[in-house]
């Protein structure tokens, strides 16, 4: 304090700013500190004090997977490890964490029976559910149980719940098995007629259907019977897998579906009641009633409450500590390449030409690394970062490292374009492939401003200065060259799959055009090697290294996680630090509001579009 200061006299104001900006700071700093410092200490007091926990001999493994069934998480590492340790449901589940889940209990002697919510799901892709449905059936022929209860299925958690020994409903609930469909709203009327954009669509192959909702108001003749071709394929074999976990007939199950309003009508309109009459249900029973019966099959948990029982991240927990360490061993890694294929660095679960190429990178300069599986669930994107990633795995060949594609539920168009050049190509007899075929996109909205009184006008140095203003009427010169931009890409995407697949050009045109396959039918067209999941991709990257079962440990090739958040991993993995939170209160302070749902991402990867005229386009809007 200045002594000769006059006494009461206040500071300037811009002393007081500055003082009320540092206690700001200062508190935002403490507040930091403290609340990294009580995390540490509920981490401290649940390893010291409450003892590590050990699973108990008896227990019930329950699967309840809540949100979608994904490749890899979309949620940075933090965000999900603290929404976890609040005892937030996450709205995603790995199918990597299924499928080793389900498989370690298989041989775990502690797990007497496994429990399955599928309810919770809320989208997953065929050929990754039909992955999870061979694990529950392998856990089944290992001789122990498998129970199913749901409030209420859809014709996709139901594939789940039919693995099991026993399916019980609730006596409210239902089954829906109503078939696969595929709906998109067309916007021509609306764009052009109504609001004056103009669309222009340049692209080769008739069956290159991504864009057409903007230039037509109904599918195109080639689109629906190229569309009506693969998914009848895929609704078979989804009413075959059905009826084979049931044994029941798979012809009986499309029947009921055609005559469902007699049927249910004859219910009594209880479709509970009609779901047990098809036998699709073992039992209505409701969640407690389900409960005693598991309790007197099992034992009682430690509260008297339930059955004893673990869940799925909690016997991740148990199986990943209980992992003996193994040393420096050759490695069979495996690279995900999840979503829309962008351009640049891209986080987690998404797909971006250099980020994604990246991961590649590390495994070919890593020696360690002797094969890849390079897992693609992607409707493609942009043609330059798919040739990005392309480039990759053809590098990681040259280096002398087998790489074998393995696709998921999606594997379309720049899907198929980073797959390509693989040794090999896994696909599911369901996956959603093919799509060879580019397009490009341009909207303008001179008639749209002229509607508001708007007039753009103006000059420039040549021909082709601001030829790309969408403000401005489109260039028949500028058609020409976006065409021709078209028509390389499309001449590039053909002759690099003839390349790789060792087949003339005029026989992939013939299954390219643009046309979607099941991953079936792509087999029988040359364009995948061998139908299987990934746990055989993986097992065939192996065998082309050389490598035998005993020899290699499995590795995730993903952005690595920092110190903090692999901190806030286990402490979100710890039930005693999630206990010890919300009995604290510590999740009121750490958690607000949910996370709003992001901006569509088909939207935004129009709007991306606009940015690039001259770039072709490899996307399949080709989902169920």
């Amino acid at each position: 304090m200045d002594e000769t200061a006059p006494r009461g006299k206040k500071p300037g104001l811009i002393v007081r700013l500055l003082r009320g900006f540092w206690r700001g700071v200062d508190s935002s700093r403490r507040f930091t500190v403290n609340l990294l410092f009580l995390l540490l200490a509920l981490w401290l007091l649940s390893v010291f004090f409450a003892g590590a926990p050990k699973l108990q001999p008896r227990s019930a493994l329950v699967i309840a997977p809540k949100g979608a069934l994904v490749e890899q998480y979309t949620v940075d590492p933090a965000s999900r490890a603290l929404a976890r340790l609040m005892g937030e449901e996450a709205p995603e589940v790995q199918l990597r964490d299924l499928l080793r889940a389900i498989e370690a209990a298989k041989d775990d002697d502690r797990i007497e029976r496994l429990v399955i919510r599928a309810d919770g799901l809320r989208s997953a892709g065929l050929a990754a559910l039909r992955e999870v449905a061979a694990a529950l059936r392998e856990f089944r022929e290992s001789g122990k149980q498998v129970v199913a209860y749901a409030d209420f299925l859809d014709q996709r958690q139901y594939l789940l719940a039919a693995q099991a020994d026993e399916v019980y409903l609730h006596p409210s609930g239902a089954v829906m098995l109503e078939g696969f469909s595929r709906y998109r709203p067309y916007y021509r009327e609306g764009l052009q007629d109504k609001l004056g954009v103009d669309v222009h669509l340049f692209r080769v192959g008739e069956y290159k259907s991504a864009a057409e909702p903007y230039i037509l108001d109904a599918p195109s003749e080639e689109d629906r019977v190229a569309n009506l071709f693969w998914m009848n394929d895929v609704w078979r074999r989804h009413l075959d897998d059905i009826a084979a976990a049931r044994g029941i007939d798979a012809a009986a199950l499309q029947a009921a579906i055609d005559d469902m309003p007699a049927r249910l009508r004859a219910a009594d309109g209880d479709l509970a009641r009609l779901a047990l009459a098809q036998d699709l249900v073992d039992d209505l029973k409701t969640l407690d009633q389900v409960r005693e019966l598991l309790i007197e099959r099992g034992v009682r948990d430690e509260r008297q409450h339930t059955f004893r029982q673990v869940s799925l991240d909690d016997y991740l927990g148990f199986v990943d500590r209980e992992r003996l360490p193994i040393g420096k061993r050759p490695q069979v890694a495996v690279v995900v390449a999840q979503g829309v294929i962008t351009d640049g660095d891209q986080p987690p679960g998404t797909i971006g030409g250099e980020s994604t190429a990246r991961l590649l990178r590390k495994a070919r300069e890593d020696d360690q690394v002797k094969a890849v599986v390079l897992r693609v669930d992607s409707p493609g994107g942009g043609v330059f970062p798919s040739e990005q990633i392309r480039r990759e795995v053809e590098l990681l060949r040259a280096a002398g490292k087998p790489v074998v594609a393995s696709m998921g539920s999606v594997a379309a168009s720049g899907g198929y374009w980073i797959s390509m050049d693989a040794d090999a190509i896994y696909a599911d007899p369901s996956t959603i492939t093919g799509s060879i075929g580019i397009f490009g996109l341009w909207m303008s909205v001179p008639r749209t401003l002229e509607k508001i009184g708007v007039r753009v006008g103006g000059v420039g140095t040549t021909r082709f200065a601001g030829a790309f203003d969408p403000t401005r009427p489109l260039d028949p010169a500028v058609g020409e060259l976006i065409q021709s931009v078209i028509d390389k890409g499309y001449r590039d995407f053909v002759g690099k799959v003839a390349a790789a697949r060792e087949r003339d050009e005029d026989a992939i045109d013939a299954v390219a055009r643009g046309r979607v396959w099941s991953g079936a039918q792509a087999h029988e067209r040359g364009l995948v090697d061998t139908l299987g999941g990934l746990r055989d991709a993986i097992d065939h990257a192996a065998e082309l290294a050389g490598l035998e079962k005993d020899q290699y440990r499995l590795a995730w090739i993903e952005k690595p996680k920092s110190t903090f958040e692999k901190f806030l991993a286990s402490l979100g993995g710890s039930a005693q630090a999630r206990a010890l939170a919300r009995w604290t209160g510590l999740a009121g302070v750490l958690v607000g509001e949910r996370t709003q749902e992001q901006i569509a991402r088909d939207i935004e990867w129009l709007r991306s579009q606009q940015d690039r005229p001259l770039q072709g386009v490899a996307h399949c809007f080709c989902g169920l």
